[in-house]
């Protein structure tokens, strides 16, 4: 029998920024605390992401002291922090995919620094407790509701589908490409591709989709380079439907606190097709 066990949680506070590994979460309604509830538009409200912009890489984000704090992983020097309330009070309509929410400004100095760093203008808008961004109908069970997030609160892979991967790289890659809420160790390469129902410690989620990914995994998140792997080597054997899949998409069934080292304990597995 395998044992499961979570090795990694990890938070993106601004969406496609550097992440923060905890040992501890707070799983609130929209996902983890902190999740993409923080994201970049341009003038015409568009989300930004390092699909276009490979840079954004390069900014670190921390939570300290009720403040979030950005800083260039190359050139520490750079940065700015502001409170996690602050926000101007000006309400924006911005546009994430294929939802356009309500959101709010930080405030004008951070959207002048991080406009300043892109070379055009940006604002940096958080998530107003208020707004009620719906999970696509198709695979919601309750009306669930997400932060900034591609599409679900939350995403989770397994270790050993990492280690498989790099065991066909001529160059291994960290995890960060993939930008998981969790990771796992024990199991088969993939294996959570065959969960339906499980619990991490008290918690109760449900994968309801496997990940489609695209070139955000080819940026390296130390360097801020891209190059053509994982992407290349993934089509080789993981693409389903001219997609490319690697994780599992996850709704969640009630809050908690999870922790590193919790047990993940299968409920129900998937029906092999």
């Amino acid at each position: 029998m395998n044992k499961f066990v979570l090795s990694e949680i990890n938070i993106y506070p601004i969406k496609s920024l550097g992440g923060i590994s905890l040992q501890e979460a707070k799983l609130e309604e929209r996902g983890l605390q902190y999740d993409r509830r923080w994201m970049l538009v341009d003038e015409q409200g568009t989300f930004i992401t390092q699909r276009k912009h490979f840079e954004l890489a390069l900014l670190q984000v921390n939570i300290t002291d009720g403040k979030l704090s950005i800083s260039h992983k190359i050139l520490p020097e750079q940065g700015i922090s502001f409170s996690l309330d602050e926000d101007t009070g000006e309400q924006i309509s911005v546009v994430i995919w294929n939802d356009t929410v309500t959101a709010l400004e930080v405030n004008k100095t951070v959207s002048r620094w991080f406009s300043d760093f892109l070379n055009f203008e940006v604002r940096l808008v958080k998530m107003p407790l208020t707004e009620k961004r719906l999970v696509d109908r198709d695979y919601a069970s309750n009306d669930e509701i997400v932060s900034f997030a591609d599409g679900y609160p939350c995403l989770i892979i397994g270790q050993s589908s990492l280690n498989a991967l790099n065991e066909k790289l001529a160059d291994p890659i960290l995890m960060d490409r993939f930008r998981p809420n969790f990771v796992f160790t024990g199991g088969e390469p993939h294996i959570e591709d065959a969960f339906k129902d499980f619990y991490i410690g008290e918690v109760l989620f449900s994968a309801v989709k496997s990940c489609a990914r695209c070139v955000l995994i080819t940026i390296d998140q130390q360097t801020g380079e891209k190059g053509q792997e994982p992407l290349r080597t993934l089509a080789s054997y993981r693409t389903a439907g001219k997609k490319i899949m690697f994780g599992q998409n996850l709704l969640h069934h009630h809050l908690g606190t999870l922790k590193v080292g919790d047990d993940l304990k299968v409920k129900n597995w998937k029906e092999k097709n």
